[in-house]
This record gives C-alpha cells, sequence and structure tokens, in this order.
C-alpha cells in the first residue's frame, strides 16, 4: 500500500470516527456535552482489535490490514456501501486500475457510433472524467464543448470552473458535491498516482469549492438520478441521468441524459438541433 494510501486511510477513519452520534451506538457523552465522535480505544473495542494497532491504522503507519478486519471496522464506523467499498480500496482489497488508463483522449469510433445514435445528449467519460466523445445532442445542450481546450475537457474541471456552466445548474451545490463524491469513491484506488495527484492539485488550486469538497471525503456510488438545466434558448430542461460500462471497454462511462417524459424536454431538444441546422 502507497504512503498515499495509508494516509487517506487513516484521516478517513478519524474524520467518520469524529463525525459519530455517541447515543446512536447506546453510549453516554465524553464530559458534560460532547455527543459526536468515539475514542480509538472504543472503536478498537468493538471491532476486536487492539487499541495499538488501530491507533497505527489511523497514523497511517505500513501495517497489514485483513479484509475481515477492516469489513469490522466498517460495521463499527457504520460506513454505507460506497464508504466501506472506499476503505477496502483504501486497504488495496479492490484491483488497483492502471494509471496508464487514466487519460483517454478520444473513445473508440465504435462507441462515438453508439453516441451518434441517440437522440438525446450523451458522452462518453474517461477514468479521469476526461470527456472523451460526445454527440450532437450534447453539443446542442453544452455548446462550448467543441471549443474548450481539449486538456480542460474535463467533468469536474467544467463544473468548478466554466461560470456559463454553472449557470445552466439551479442545483449546482447538490451536483458539484454528488461529482466529488462519485469521483472520490470510483478513484479512490489511484489515490498517489501522477496522474490523480495532478489533476486533484489542479482542480484544487482552481476552486476553493472543490478543495473544500474534497477534503469533507464524501463517499458515494453512482446512481441514477434527474438533472435539470436551464438552457440559454431552450429554457428548462429535465432528465434523468444514467450511465452504461460498455464490457468491451470497461474504462469509459457513457453517460446519457435521457429526457423526462411528461416534460417538453424531448420536443425541446429537438427543436433547438433542428434550429441549429435551419
Amino acid at each position: 500500500m502507497s504512503v498515499e494510501r495509508r494516509r487517506e486511510l487513516g484521516q478517513f477513519l478519524r474524520d467518520r470516527r469524529g463525525n459519530l452520534v455517541r447515543a446512536e451506538l447506546g453510549l453516554p457523552p465524553i464530559g458534560r456535552n460532547r455527543t459526536l465522535g468515539l475514542r480509538r480505544e472504543e472503536i478498537a473495542a468493538f471491532a476486536a482489535v487492539s487499541v495499538t494497532w488501530y491507533t497505527w491504522l489511523e497514523q497511517g503507519r505500513d501495517i497489514n490490514a485483513s479484509r475481515q478486519v477492516l469489513e469490522s471496522i466498517a460495521r463499527v464506523l457504520t460506513l454505507t456501501a460506497a464508504e466501506t467499498a472506499y476503505l477496502l480500496a483504501m486497504g488495496g482489497y479492490t484491483p488497483v486500475p492502471s494509471a496508464e488508463v487514466m487519460a483517454i483522449e478520444q473513445a473508440p469510433d465504435h462507441l462515438q457510433r453508439l453516441l451518434d445514435a441517440f437522440d438525446f445528449p450523451a458522452f462518453a467519460v474517461a477514468p479521469d472524467w476526461g470527456i472523451a466523445g460526445w454527440n450532437r445532442a450534447y453539443a446542442g445542450l453544452y455548446t462550448r464543448i467543441a471549443a474548450v481546450d481539449p486538456e480542460d475537457r474535463n467533468l469536474l474541471w467544467l463544473i468548478f470552473t466554466d461560470p456559463h456552466l454553472r449557470q445552466m445548474l439551479p442545483d449546482w451545490e447538490e451536483t458539484s458535491r454528488h461529482f466529488v463524491a462519485e469521483f472520490r469513491a470510483e478513484a479512490g484506488a489511484r489515490l498517489g498516482s501522477a496522474a490523480h495527484t495532478t489533476l486533484l492539485k489542479r482542480l484544487g488550486e482552481a476552486s476553493g469549492q472543490f478543495a473544500k469538497l474534497w477534503a469533507d471525503r464524501g463517499v458515494e456510488r453512482f446512481a441514477s438520478r434527474q438533472r435539470v438545466f436551464m438552457h440559454p434558448v431552450a429554457g428548462e430542461l429535465v432528465f434523468e441521468q444514467h450511465r452504461l460500462v460498455p464490457s468491451d471497454a470497461p474504462e469509459l462511462h457513457l453517460v446519457m441524459y435521457v429526457p423526462v417524459p411528461g416534460t417538453p424536454t424531448a420536443e425541446r431538444i429537438r427543436k433547438l438541433l433542428a434550429d441549429e441546422t435551419a
């Protein structure tokens, strides 16, 4: 396990331990009114490990933690499924993705043809969340995509640095939080790689809001959900966001914005694209 991953594992454990509600675990307050946070001794006792060993784990020392022990600690900390998977990844119990496939500049031709077949916005995302391909409907939704410098054509980078895109998202605060937590869940095993470190440093320097959200260490699995855009020409567009992973190119994810039935979104997209060709 790399030094960076050991440090992240320790900080993650400390953060989650400090946020536990003592009463929910049947424990009295510490002192007169401290109701949040467990002592290391309490976590160690609940997880059936020594206090010294657990302390070393939080300190990021070079010790071996079994999957069984990490899962036990996850239960004590009441971690979600996504948080547990992230903890296990930090401990080395999920395959470590190859750093060589972090960035993919262009989706394979057959995946681009699939994107082009959709009449709703769709795009391909690389492991570093770079946008590796998109269709005409996505270009109609986010008109700047083709003009963005390839180095900046990254979903996280655009969310936090493009004021035009931010104006299109009435729920920007919630969306940006989801994105950062999902990116952490997916990229956790790459922590410490040169490409991952460079991307995080660049984002942190460009956006204080990203830096704060990253420091919060939220972890979420991707979930299909409703997305709302305020398009400067078409007006309000309401989609369901879905994601597919091609079996022959699992390093790429295809993200699709499907118009929500009962809304004028599909018709507005059609009119928007028709006006472009008129």
